[in-house]
């Protein structure tokens, strides 16, 4: 075959798509295991849910609810927010709001549960009241 074109190394023939790049594991034998770290897991009585959100914790529930609810507070009344933070008067400006939020809180919590943790007094500390200690 003296007068048959030669092909280029490396490239494809026509229609075959563009060219692979050379595997990155070739200096591995061929089915050789790739070395990986090893996975460390929990035992099953200890394993904590990959989603906080899953959990079945009630004092995790109950702040995370807490939270939420003060943060649709401020998000709601960012004026309103700024106003009381600037002239402390976040307990008077925000008395409604409150009200209705720390009963959404008790219906969805119970009560008795909301009257025996600090989680929604936390929340409007934490959030409404930019970490101090207000209500």
């Amino acid at each position: 075959m003296e007068g048959a074109p030669q092909a280029a190394p490396n490239v494809p023939p026509p229609g075959a798509g563009a060219p692979r790049p050379p595997a990155a594991a070739a200096s591995q034998p061929a089915g050789a295991p790739r070395a990986t770290a090893p996975v460390q897991r929990p035992s099953a009585g200890s394993r904590a849910p990959i989603n906080p959100f899953l959990s079945n914790d009630p004092n995790i529930k109950a702040k995370r609810l807490a939270r939420a609810l003060v943060s649709d507070i401020v998000a709601y009344f960012p004026d309103k927010h700024r106003e009381g933070l600037r002239n402390g008067t976040l307990r008077e400006l925000f008395r409604e709001e409150i009200k209705k939020s720390y009963e959404e809180y008790v219906d969805q919590m119970t009560r008795g549960f909301a009257e025996s943790t600090t989680h929604f007094q936390d929340a409007l500390n934490d959030v409404l009241a930019g970490g101090k200690r207000i209500f």
